[in-house]
């Protein structure tokens, strides 16, 4: 019987257990309760261990190559350990072993029972992943690895180590994927890590593979599967090919850090080759000087009238009846684009091309200006002093009255340069710089239409406003305040878009260019050694002379732009909630004084005969028109002060605790020098008062 036991635990079939572990009922009366369930138990694990090679079988002639890898390595195991523990417990048998053999003849099953339980909960577990395995016709490596690491995270340590080998089969195989695109930019026909459009499919990576990693995957697999099929004149070196290789065969997703850490030196690699051979200096300066002519607003007239563009088109379609014409689209402000460019500088500039606008949340019916006076609560959270009950302010919905965003369309090889967070930041720039220029323009009409209806009343008035004596001094005060509230409103506008675009916008632009053309540090010798020199690859970002001449690398020039981008969000205010929860209020109220003297017919005050002007009962006393207006134009004003007095105070926080300092990629000395003129320049701009050129002592903002 110990022969036949022997046999069933090798995977071999039975008259002990005919259909499954169960024992037939005629061997049960000549055997010991004991003997029977020692059998119950041992037929038990041979018949999932006959199960799991049977899973196996049938799993090994499956298309995907990771599950033929996890088949072949659970046989491995099973043979290296199952089969060799029934081979070896059947030499103690013969030879008699005492551990086995009791006084030299009689073999308890028992301990043939206790030889074979350490397979028990292996082979559980075994059976429950090939279970799981068969339920699913197509598995995708990443959920395949996944689903492995996370059986192997368990308290027995046999399971965790078969478990834990089996997931390093399939990472090795998704592993030599990897390398083939990596390396030589090739996907498999069968089970590919990306689609031909170099966009990563569902499934194909791990959990464990962060999202750096997997966006560096297909920068560099896309870099070199386009450069080989575009039989670029200079490809990618033997040499750094071989040494990508044997990094990529050091590390495996599991362990995150070294993975990633592998990951970034091949990108940085294959970025430095890219930027001496591919991507020339020319595309990067005409791609930074489209950026900042279109998303900082530094063409001044297509800006200018984009905005004008816009505000006709939310005119027009006002006083449109309703239907599909009264509704606002992409499309509509895509061609607001292209007549914009028109008369202007950029109107035969082909990067205009590139830009589009999008709406995420559809199309839309435009509003007029609301002239209802911001909530209490708004205000309140706008002056909070508490940090934490500042929430983040997007001015994204100032030029339409929905969120707005502006793209742009980058091509290979300039996607190696801007990444899509670059491009997010730019359209949050823009969001906040064409909100600042709208309201701007708007406070500058606003002034215009004052102007020109004050000279009209002052023909039949002569000097003075009209009226009754008691109703002349109520208008004559009414005219003072709306002019003395788009005074300072045109005054603050007229000091911040001053210095957000001449001494933050023009400053760092020509301050990015000036490191772009004049490197101060030299490309790395990595790439000295693999790449090609730059006056060879016909590259011009070497400035001086002979004796001097250095080279900008790719990892500066990344590093270049990010302190570009980070020296813009700070010195504009956008990186401080506390200011910028301040700002979008200001420009609200400006835009609800707009409104209210548009809605009055351009001018402050009511004319004289209108119904209202003067006091339905006659006599010197006010009429109800001039006191409505009042009112609202000196909650305005009360409004406008009490949020610049709150800016200024948040302004000299910020400038005394000197804030604007950079983080991340920059270099020391560049940032110290950015922060010391930030400074500055906030001191001269906005705490020196309404003059650029004082120099005297610091006196309050009003």
């Amino acid at each position: 019987m110990i022969a036949e036991v022997l046999l069933v635990l090798a995977g071999h079939s039975s008259s002990l257990f005919p259909t499954d572990h169960n024992l037939h009922p005629s061997f049960r009366p000549f055997l010991h309760p004991g003997e029977e369930q020692c059998l119950q138990v041992l037929g038990q694990i041979a018949f999932r261990y006959r199960k799991i090679k049977k899973a196996c079988a049938t799993l090994s002639r499956s298309q995907s190559r990771y599950v033929c890898a996890l088949c072949a390595t659970l046989n491995q195991i099973l043979k290296d350990e199952y089969e060799s523990l029934v081979v070896e417990t059947e030499a103690k048998i013969l030879k008699r072993d005492p551990e086995l053999v009791g006084q030299g003849f009689f073999v308890p099953l028992a301990a043939v029972r206790a030889t074979f339980a350490e397979w028990d909960a292996p082979l559980v577990a075994l059976d429950s992943l090939m279970t799981q395995l068969e339920s699913d016709e197509q598995w995708c490596p990443g959920p395949l690895v996944d689903m492995l690491l996370t059986r192997s995270k368990t308290g027995v340590h046999r399971i965790s180590d078969i478990m834990s080998r089996l997931s390093v089969a399939v990472q090795r195989t998704w592993r030599g994927q990897l390398a083939a695109f990596l390396v030589h930019g090739s996907l498999a026909s069968t089970d590919p890590l990306a689609s031909e459009s170099y966009v990563l499919l569902n499934g194909s990576m791990p959990s464990c593979v962060s999202p750096q990693s997997r966006e560096s995957i297909i920068y560099v697999g896309r870099a070199i599967a386009t450069v080989k099929k575009k039989k670029w004149e200079n490809q990618i070196p033997r040499e750094q090919a071989l040494q990508h290789a044997k990094l990529l065969d050091t590390v495996l997703p599991e362990d995150q850090y070294k993975f990633d850490l592998v990951i970034c030196q091949i990108r940085t690699n294959v970025s430095e080759w890219l930027w001496l051979n591919v991507l020339t200096h020319k595309d990067v300066e005409e791609s930074v000087l489209s950026l900042a002519n279109y998303f900082l607003l530094r063409n001044g007239e297509f800006s200018l009238a984009l905005i004008r563009d816009i505000e006709q088109l939310k005119i027009s379609r006002l006083t449109t009846r309703s239907g599909v014409t009264s509704m606002i689209r992409e499309q509509d402000l895509n061609l607001a684009l292209l007549r914009a460019s028109l008369g202007t500088t950029a109107q035969h500039d082909p990067s205009l091309l590139h830009l589009k606008f999008q709406l995420p949340s559809g199309p839309l019916r435009p509003l007029l200006p609301s002239l209802t006076n911001p909530s209490s609560k708004v205000l309140s959270l706008s002056l909070a002093s508490d940090p934490s009950e500042i929430k983040i302010t997007s001015f994204d919905d100032l030029l339409v009255g929905t969120s707005l965003m502006l793209t742009y369309n980058v091509t290979w090889p300039l996607d190696l340069f801007l990444h899509p967070s670059d491009l997010q930041i730019y359209s949050a720039l823009f969001n906040y710089l064409s909100a600042l220029r709208k309201t701007h323009t708007r406070i500058h009409t606003c002034w215009t239409s004052l102007s020109n209806a004050q000279r009209a009343r002052r023909r039949w008035t002569g000097l003075g406003e009209g009226g009754t004596a008691e109703d002349l001094e109520v208008r004559k005060q009414l005219l003072r305040c709306g002019w003395g509230v788009v005074r300072d409103m045109g005054w603050f506008l007229d000091n911040l878009l001053g210095y957000v675009m001449v001494d933050v916008v023009d400053v760092e632009f020509r301050r990015f260019k000036d490191l772009l053309n004049k490197p101060q540090r030299a490309r790395s010798e990595s790439v000295a050694k693999t790449g090609t020199p730059l006056s060879q690859s016909g590259n011009n970002a070497n400035i001086g002379t002979k004796s001097d001449r250095v080279y900008l690398d790719f990892t500066t020039l990344r590093n270049i732009h990010t302190t570009y981008l980070e020296r813009l969000v700070t010195s504009c205010l956008l990186s401080h909630p506390a200011l910028t929860s301040i700002l979008r209020p200001i420009f609200e109220v400006c835009e609800r004084f707009v409104a209210q003297i548009e809605r009055w017919g351009g001018d402050v005050l009511p004319a004289l005969l209108f119904e209202g002007s003067l006091a339905a009962s006659g006599g010197d006393k006010v009429g109800a028109m001039v006191q409505e207006r009042l009112r609202l134009v000196s909650e305005i004003n009360k409004s406008l002060h009490t949020l610049v007095d709150s800016f200024y105070e948040q302004l000299s926080l910020s400038t005394s605790q000197h804030s604007f300092t950079g983080t991340g990629d920059a270099s020391k000395s560049i940032l110290m020098n950015s922060t010391m003129a930030n400074h500055s320049i906030f001191q001269r701009t906005f705490v020196r008062g309404k003059g650029f050129e004082s120099d005297g002592e610091v006196t309050p903002w009003r």
